[in-house]
């Protein structure tokens, strides 16, 4: 039956698993009686760096000690590999790394090992995916590190379900995570995504785990984002950037340089902003294309902004600047296929837009930052310091940002190294292409 009797919804039914209390005992090894919150004693986390500087980042420092990590994406977009190489750096430092594969074969995964240049005596290879097995190899091994490729291939001999169901999903990543916090072993799961592009199974599993780390980009691109959804640990939101190769995922130290293309300027509908992910800033491209069209419903296309924030903009610019879309397609694109959510971005794809009607490139060497009201206001942003930071050490030369954020300066703009224009109305800011700073 999969429609449940009293609410009427379909496959909500879920399978318990009745057992003895002897037997289901859960694995912890955590103190058994309340304490005071003042006598607790915190210790240092310890984290260990695995070697791949950008992976070090998006966990907050390295792999902490006893934590869940969970990493989705795409399939072929570089979760089995980076981890694969995080396993054979942590295992060249004579650490004991247990790899539960069971989607490959032990060969299968030797040949993409060698392929990669993974070894090393250290790394154990373990093709399973009956959870009670690799339990017992876990007790037996006490490894340093963990890995589950993937959580939707195990599965319970003692619960009668598929592999992948919502039932078996968390009981393994409940098994998982007494495993991690008794014993004091990091686990990173590898899962699946569903065709909207979240992690398959139940919510609980990204609430269970201490660290999600979500793979971004296209797989037949070259780059990969590799963003933090969670951390219990670390600030969220940081990314970290991976050029794929023939021998793997490679860091990419210098992600500005990736993003864009020279200083701007060259060509219309093309705008530089900074942008802030985490704790770091780069600087990307925004590049707009506006085409006329004979179609009564003129398309809206974006692709690294959000779409409905892209309708809102053109609203804004066809009542408060005059510029009508209302005959033509607008398609928008974030280059090198990173996602920019902050409303910091609206200045730039404003200014993209405008540059690509009015076939006029913007003042070479310019970045805009800022925040678009629906009045055409521009709105002041957060660490504005660091993004202008970002745009000199990428040798641009003016940026343009809201007249509030200037008198918010902590240093004067002749001491930034890099001129400012302060606009207060997106109309300040189309006087640009006739100014050409």
């Amino acid at each position: 039956m999969g429609k449940c009797p009293q609410c009427g919804e379909w496959n909500t039914l879920v399978e318990e698993e009745l057992t003895d209390k002897a037997s289901a005992a859960p694995i912890s090894m955590r103190e058994g009686k309340p304490i005071s919150f003042d006598a607790i004693e915190i210790g240092t986390l310890y984290k260990k760096r695995c070697n791949i500087g950008e992976l070090d980042r998006v966990l907050g420092g390295g792999i902490v000690e006893g934590s869940l990590v969970l990493v989705g994406g795409d399939p072929g977009i570089g979760k089995s590999t980076i981890l694969l190489q995080m396993a054979h750096n942590l295992a060249s430092s004579n650490m004991r790394v247990l790899y539960v594969t069971g989607e490959e074969s032990a060969v299968q995964l030797k040949i993409r090992g060698e392929r990669l240049g993974v070894g090393g005596a250290h790394l154990l290879i373990y093709p399973e995916v009956i959870l009670e097995k690799i339990k017992e190899q876990i007790f037996f091994l006490s490894p340093g590190l963990v890995i589950i490729d993937s959580i939707q291939s195990v599965f319970s001999s003692r619960i009668d379900a598929p592999p992948g169901s919502v039932s078996q999903i968390r009981h393994c990543a409940g098994t998982l995570m007494e495993i991690a916090k008794g014993m004091n072993i990091p686990v990173f799961v590898i899962g699946h995504v569903t065709k909207d592009g979240w992690i398959a199974g139940p919510k609980m599993l990204e609430h269970l785990v201490d660290t999600v780390l979500y793979f971004e980009g296209d797989t037949s691109g070259a780059f990969r984002v590799l963003r933090t959804v969670k951390n219990r640990f670390g600030p969220t939101g940081e990314i970290g950037v991976f050029e794929m190769k023939a021998n793997g995922l490679v860091e990419v130290k210098d992600p500005s340089g990736v993003f864009i293309h020279g200083l701007g300027g060259d060509l219309s509908g093309s705008a530089v902003m900074t942008t802030i992910e985490g704790t770091r800033a780069f600087v990307v491209e925004v590049q707009s294309l506006v085409s006329r069209t004979t179609f009564s419903m003129p398309k809206r296309i974006s692709i690294g902004v959000d779409l409905s924030r892209i309708s809102v903009l053109l609203a804004v610019m066809e009542k408060r600047a005059g510029l009508a879309f209302s005959n033509a397609d607008v398609v928008i694109s974030v280059a090198g296929g990173i996602k920019v959510t902050e409303p910091a971005a609206d200045l730039a794809v404003v200014m993209a837009i405008a540059s690509s009607a009015l076939d006029k490139p913007l003042p070479k060497g310019m970045i805009f930052i800022g925040e678009v009201g629906l009045n055409g206001e521009i709105r002041a942003v957060s660490r504005i310091e660091t993004r202008i930071n970002e745009a000199r050490k990428m040798g641009f030369s003016t940026v343009t940002i809201p007249d509030v954020n200037v008198l918010r300066l902590d240093k004067p703009p002749a001491k930034a190294g890099i001129r400012l224009v302060p606009v207060v109305h997106i109309k300040d800011a189309f006087d640009l292409f006739e100014a050409k700073v």
